[in-house]
Order: structure tokens, then C-alpha cells, then sequence
């Protein structure tokens, strides 16, 4: 990744996050969450709001079965 670029933060539908750089095409099943900026700000935004790393179905699996 290159520190000097503009980054956007994607979520898929698992929940899952990663950076992508502004301007190339949102590999399919990503979406933007509308957090874009440095590599840093970015990366900083994703500790913030991806703080359970588990897949939301591994998620929903789990609390499921404590039901």
C-alpha cells in the first residue's frame, strides 16, 4: 500500500472490512461505508468500528447455538 494515496474503507456482506484505493472499482459483493482518507485514517476508522473480527454468519452461528 502506498502511504502517499487516498484510501476508502469497504464492507462486504459478512462485515468484514479492508481498505481499497479511491478510484478503482469495487471488487464485487463490497460496498463503500463513505470513510475515505489516508492509509492511517482509514485503517484507524476500521480498529474502531470492526472491533468482533468474526464473519457475521460465524457470528450469528455462534449466538444461535447459545440460545
Amino acid at each position: 500500500m502506498d502511504d502517499d494515496a487516498r484510501y476508502e474503507v469497504l464492507r462486504n456482506d459478512e462485515e468484514q472490512y479492508s481498505l481499497w484505493l479511491v478510484g478503482l472499482d469495487v471488487p464485487a459483493g463490497w460496498y463503500r461505508v463513505g470513510k475515505e482518507g489516508s492509509k492511517e485514517e482509514c485503517s484507524t476508522y476500521v480498529d474502531e468500528v470492526w472491533t468482533d473480527m468474526r464473519p457475521r454468519s460465524l457470528r450469528e452461528q455462534m449466538d444461535g447455538a447459545q440460545s
